[in-house]
């Protein structure tokens, strides 16, 4: 697959909810994925540490509402995405975020992925 390939199927799979099907299809079984300025979250490689962080993350989330996705911004080996997501967190009130998310291609599969986003306050 091309990198706009890849990251046209990404962005496919994540609009339908299909997250844990694009880290099968896309992504490298020694993937890392770093939450940019997020202590809470640490930085995972390997396929089961990237399931691993989702299982962890859906502890944290009474709900998912909604989410959108931008097209992607391609340049070379590397594409970029916003995300808008519509969520409803444990210890929060329901809210919007918005993400960057870098995506880094080798050998046709996501090798790194980077979130840049702000950390959402933790209110009891």
């Amino acid at each position: 697959m091309t990198i706009t390939e890849i990251a046209n199927r990404l962005i496919e799979l994540v609009r339908t909810w299909k997250d844990a099907q694009a880290h099968e299809e896309l992504y490298s079984p020694d993937i890392v994925s770093v939450e940019v300025n997020n202590p809470n979250s640490p930085d995972v490689t390997w396929l089961d540490g990237l399931k691993q962080k989702a299982e962890m993350r859906g502890t944290m989330l009474d709900a998912y509402h909604g989410i959108e996705v931008s097209e992607p911004l391609i340049a070379d080996d590397y594409f970029a995405v916003t995300y808008t997501i519509d969520v409803t967190y444990t210890w929060a009130p329901r809210s919007q975020e918005t993400e960057l998310a870098v995506y880094h291609v080798k050998d046709g599969k996501i090798i790194r992925e980077e979130f840049f986003y702000n950390v959402p306050d933790m209110v009891s």
